[in-house]
């Protein structure tokens, strides 16, 4: 039996992680051998719904499934690890080594390129640069799970402008996805100091029968974050079950006209 090529990637903030792993696993013919694990998102896997979709047949494991990871690793190709920016770098050596039943592995960092000398540059064999993110090291993380929940995309522009124009305090980082009153699912993604984007479709079914059952979730980073004015306005942009079954309706309507 082979043994997987594993690579733990770590970084800053924002400084392109995920984009870099996407990058990898575009240039593989086939992924279904290969495995991407996300540390520390807790119920908010906002980057393995992600890959998940851009990528079927990819394993996909988060917190919560070292030991179906370790049941898996062995028969993979490659492994892909991704740590976020609040890890201690100190104390991965020694957590992924128990991680990974001592399996050998290949440390990558990607990095706004004007970083130098950091203590990512002492851990990462590699080091790749990255998206000219902020860097802030009193940032805090806030996370809120919004699984069943439908908004209306008006606001969520709206929404989404003043996350990331200072509403709720000084934000370097926001991510998310959202289901919106047409049934899909997009992708939000924010950098300071990198231009931004619009909203991305994931590559999902349209959910047009009540509620979604499957995730949607945000997770903003940032300094004097107001997370309880975060929390009310989110609530805010979410519809009711009588406003859902509406929308619904009519995009069940429209579709069934121009076909």
């Amino acid at each position: 039996m082979s043994t997987p090529i594993i690579t733990v990637i770590a970084g800053t903030s924002g400084s392109g992680k995920t984009t870099w792993v996407c990058q990898q696993l575009t240039n593989m013919k086939v992924v279904d051998k290969i495995i991407y694990l996300s540390l520390g998102t807790g119920t908010v896997p906002i980057d393995q719904t992600r890959i998940a979709t851009e990528f079927p047949g990819l394993q996909v494991f988060g917190d919560g499934q070292e030991v179906e990871l370790l049941e898996q690793i062995r028969q993979a190709q490659a492994v892909y690890i991704e740590l976020g920016f609040y890890f201690d770098l100190g104390v991965i050596p020694s957590a992924i080594a128990q991680l990974l039943d001592n399996l050998t592995y290949h440390t990558v960092v990607v990095l706004p390129p004007d970083l130098k000398n950091s203590e990512y540059h002492a851990w990462g064999k590699e080091i790749i640069p990255g998206a000219p993110a902020q860097i802030n090291t009193a940032e805090a993380v806030w996370r809120v799970a919004c699984n069943g929940q439908v908004i209306d995309e008006n606001s969520l522009e709206e929404f989404w402008y003043e996350v990331t124009h200072g509403a709720y305090g000084k934000v370097t980082r926001a991510k998310a996805i959202f289901d919106v009153n047409d049934g899909r699912s997009l992708y939000c993604d924010f950098v300071a100091g990198v231009p931004q984007t619009h909203f991305l479709e994931l590559d999902l079914p349209r959910y047009l029968d009540g509620r979604p059952q499957r995730f949607s979730g945000l997770e903003v980073v940032g300094k004097n974050l107001d997370e309880a004015a975060l929390k009310q306005t989110l609530s805010d942009c979410c519809l009711s079950d009588a406003a859902i079954m509406q929308y619904q309706q009519e995009v069940k309507k429209i579709l069934s006209e121009t076909t």
